[in-house]
């Protein structure tokens, strides 16, 4: 069974969004699409001051096994990347949910993380 915290919001394509209370938040991929793609080896990100759109593609991640496409749970303007993935992308196996954070947004709407799924529906779906 794939871990799933309890304090994130979850986007059915699986990135999960950390929301602080100043309105920004932090992506990542799930444990469970980590763990569906294997031993990571590649992860790109976006430029800072890109802006993103809800659902739209903000990266890819190549594995072993695939290459597939981030998706941003909700909209904003990217504040940071996590360049620490450029020279180890393994974090992303490691520690989907701390160390391997991809993107720091500013959220356009922060309401809009509301229409995510929570932890319980998340795990339905993967379950």
């Amino acid at each position: 069974m794939s871990n799933i915290p309890s304090d994130l919001k979850y986007a059915k394509s699986h990135e999960w969004l950390k929301v602080a209370a100043d309105g920004t938040a932090l992506v990542g991929i799930t444990d469970y699409a980590q763990n569906s793609l294997g031993d990571i080896t590649f992860v790109q990100l976006p430029k800072v001051g890109a802006t993103l759109k809800a659902g739209e593609s903000f990266g890819v991640v190549e594995s072993v096994k695939a290459a597939s496409d981030v998706y941003a749970p909700a909209g904003g303007t990217v504040l940071e990347v996590n360049k620490a993935l450029d020279a180890n992308p393994e974090k992303v196996n490691q520690a989907p949910y701390t160390d391997a954070w991809m993107l720091k947004l500013q959220l356009t709407n922060p309401a809009e993380a509301n229409s995510l799924m929570t932890p319980e529906d998340y795990a339905k779906v993967t379950g």
